[in-house]
């Protein structure tokens, strides 16, 4: 027995160390898509970094399918941890990489050492059933492996629409009207607030209002559109003669089961909705369109309405079942009550992408809406972000960066946020009417902020990033321009930029690009971007706070929305930086190299707030007026470190090349201590010489010269 207990004692202790022992090896997965293009070539991104020679030395190696050596020129990039083939011909191939393959003095473990692709001449529709299973079983295994792939972080979840384009930016009117104030000429956007000149409508709740505001002294309500139940409206357009409303709605969708039975499921859809308006006061149902997924967003030009819905299906569901529907559903009510799956033939898989989600591209001709046909095609691959012009569509995806796990504490709970590093790659697609077709993509180092750090001009389509983060010393953040070609090829960049903050707003004004970035200053930087081979920094400003948002003023003068800051002293002596109150700034950018801040207009105190910092929509103008107005919320410091809520309501600034100039105070007075959702004043527009002000429960009529209120009507 005594032997027995030395020999369990012995067995344990070497268990405890082989466990130990286990625990040191580092673990090191790969990303990488299994399809790409022959001409854009492959890459794969490692968690740990290489052997410089790995490559040479045959630590890894190209195979056919059938396990056959492929002579191919492979790269490995600065970084050590990303591999690239730059040029490949079609087929099938299987990358290997041994252990050895990995640069450090601690074991190494790769939790896959086979990493299968495909390449082709073009992106292909899927033939079957069994493709489309094949894809997410692929990516089950991927994310098994690499339980941390695809955590979001600073560098990708920076949100809110700052900045604007290099296409002469829409001055949010038409005619005798307001318009949205939209990114691109000619290109307009979905907005909770539309006006034909006439009438407005408003999204309030689950309805759309429709408010007579043709005698401004006396409005009155036209009509009430009530929406469906569980349809939450977003977002408007004007078309004629047609209103869209466009919205999230949950629905019941039929299902198999396991044991072969009919069940229903909820399905989150992007709704759209269609009605003729040419009684404003009595409107049409026309029809309604379904497609699966939270809308991403929308466009219209050309009277052809075009929008992008992103769709995450439950693949961990085929580890249950093999008898599972894993495409996107649609609706159309011409089509009855029954719902639809998009055609095999219909879905495509995105190259140099490796997501588990879609992207579906929708597309309506608005010239009869009852009738025309809904393209609609589907893309496997994620995207996160939308820019467009009347040509073309851009959409994009954050390409995490694998984690490396000597960074990670095993004793961290998964369900931690960890941020994870990502550049962004981008998709560009053709329009041609409702034809959308791919053709071109590529990977940009750095996160992307919003729609506007994009732009396309004379062909070249331009970029800003963030690499990295803001608070990482160890390897301080650092921000990017990159320029490509019609290709998505690169042709030029200015990189390194700012280390240490992260862009807050970025604007495109022809061969000038304006970025700002922040973390204790404000850096104004001005970018000659006429040769598109070798951008140059001309200028930067330093000033105190930031804009999130830049509006152009004429060629020589830029708008800064935003915030001031200050520094103040910690409890241990150490200084931080505070955000203050609401900041206008104007900056004067005629001579490109010495940028100054002519003017500037600091609102309220610390906490005060507008939507126009994160939704460039918010912004009303008046160009003949050289009137600007935001909503904005109001708030005082108080003695201590409390602040105080003061009201709520609207500015209006004159601002020209000579100074900023307050014209009127909407603000009213509240004896209450937070803001209020009903009465918060959502968008501000003018029709003929009167202004409005659109909240979800009131609309008020101002004249525009003396800003007189001239009535007002509740809901």
């Amino acid at each position: 027995m005594k032997k027995r207990s030395l020999w369990l004692v012995a067995a344990a202790i070497i268990a405890a160390i082989g466990i130990g022992f286990a625990f040191m090896i580092d673990k090191v997965s790969i990303s990488a898509s299994s399809i790409a293009l022959a001409e854009q070539g492959w890459k794969a991104n490692f968690s740990s970094e290489l052997h410089p020679d790995a490559i040479e030395k045959g630590y890894i190696y190209l195979t056919d399918a059938e396990e056959e050596p492929v002579d191919v020129e492979m790269t490995l990039l600065e970084n050590g941890k990303t591999l690239e083939i730059p040029e490949i011909s079609t087929g099938e191939y299987i990358l290997h990489v041994e252990n050895s393959a990995i640069k450090g003095k601690m074991l190494k473990s790769l939790t896959n050492n086979r990493v299968p692709f495909t390449v082709q001449e073009e992106i292909t529709a899927l033939s079957s059933e069994e493709d489309l299973k094949s894809y997410f079983k692929q990516l089950l295994e991927l994310q098994k492996s690499n339980e941390r792939y695809g955590a979001f972080g600073e560098g990708d979840g920076m949100s809110g629409e700052e900045s604007a384009s290099s296409d002469t930016a829409s001055s949010g009117e038409s005619g005798n009207h307001s318009s949205t104030n939209n990114q691109v000429e000619g290109v307009d956007e979905a907005d909770m607030v539309k006006t034909d000149g006439s009438y407005i409508y408003s999204i309030s709740d689950s309805r759309v209002l429709i408010t007579d505001a043709r005698n401004p002294g006396d409005l009155k309500e036209g009509a009430e559109i009530l929406l469906e139940p569980e349809m939450y409206a977003r977002q408007l357009f004007l078309s004629g003669d047609t209103l869209v409303v466009m919205g999230s709605q949950y629905s019941m969708a039929p299902m198999e089961a396991k044991v072969g039975m009919e069940e229903t499921q909820h399905i989150s859809m992007t709704s759209v909705f269609f009605y003729d308006i040419s009684d404003p006061a009595s409107p049409q149902f026309l029809r309604k369109l379904g497609t699966e997924g939270d809308l991403n967003g929308a466009r219209l030009t050309e009277n052809i309405l075009y929008y992008v819905t992103n769709v995450y299906p439950n693949i961990w569901m085929m580890e249950e079942s093999d008898d599972i529907e894993l495409r996107p559903r649609t609706f159309d009510s011409n089509d009855g009550k029954e719902f639809s799956t998009l055609p095999y033939d219909r879905i495509s898989i995105l190259p140099g992408t490796m997501e588990g989600s879609y992207s579906i591209v929708s597309a309506i001709d608005l010239s009869n809406p009852e009738e025309n046909d809904l393209s609609t095609e589907g893309f496997l691959g994620g995207s996160e972000q939308l820019y467009m012009t009347k040509e073309n569509l851009y959409l994009t995806a954050a390409a995490y960066v694998p984690m490396d796990d000597r960074e990670v504490d095993e004793n961290v709970s998964m369900d931690i946020w960890i941020p994870q590093s990502a550049n962004t790659e981008i998709f560009k697609f053709a329009l041609e009417g409702t034809d959308i077709n791919y053709m071109a993509s590529n990977e940009v180092k750095g996160a992307l902020l919003n729609q506007f750090s994009m732009d396309e001009y004379n062909g070249y389509f331009r970029i800003a990033t963030t690499e990295g983060f803001a608070w990482d010393e160890a390897a301080p953040s650092k921000n990017h321009l990159f320029i490509l070609d019609g290709g998505m090829e690169q042709v030029g960049s200015v990189e390194d930029l700012a280390q240490g903050e992260r862009i807050y707003s970025a604007r495109f004004l022809g061969d000038k690009a304006y970025m700002v970035t922040f973390k204790e200053t404000d850096p104004l930087f001005v970018i000659d971007v006429s040769t598109p081979s070798s951008p140059e920094v001309l200028g930067e400003l330093k000033i105190p706070g930031f804009s999130n948002y830049l509006h152009p003023l004429g060629e020589d003068h830029l708008i800064g929305f935003g915030s001031d800051t200050k520094l103040v002293a910690g409890k241990e002596g150490e200084a931080r930086v505070v955000t203050g109150g609401m900041k206008i700034s104007l900056f004067d950018v005629s001579d490109f190299e010495n940028p100054v801040e002519k003017d500037i207009e600091v609102i309220g105190g610390q906490g005060t707030s507008s939507a126009l910092q994160y939704d460039h929509k918010a912004l009303f103008t008046h160009q003949e007026k050289n009137l600007f107005g935001f909503p904005v919320a109001l708030y005082q410091e108080t003695n201590g470190e409390y602040i105080e809520f003061e009201g709520e309501g609207a500015m209006i600034y004159s601002i020209t090349p000579e100074g900023i100039e307050e014209r009127a105070n909407l603000v009213k007075e509240s004896s209450g201590q937070y803001e209020d959702w009903h009465s918060s004043i959502q968008r501000i527009i003018y029709i003929g010489d009167s202004l409005y002000t659109i909240a979800n429960s009131e609309i008020k009529s101002y004249d525009l010269e003396t800003f007189e209120i001239l009535d007002s009507i509740e809901y």
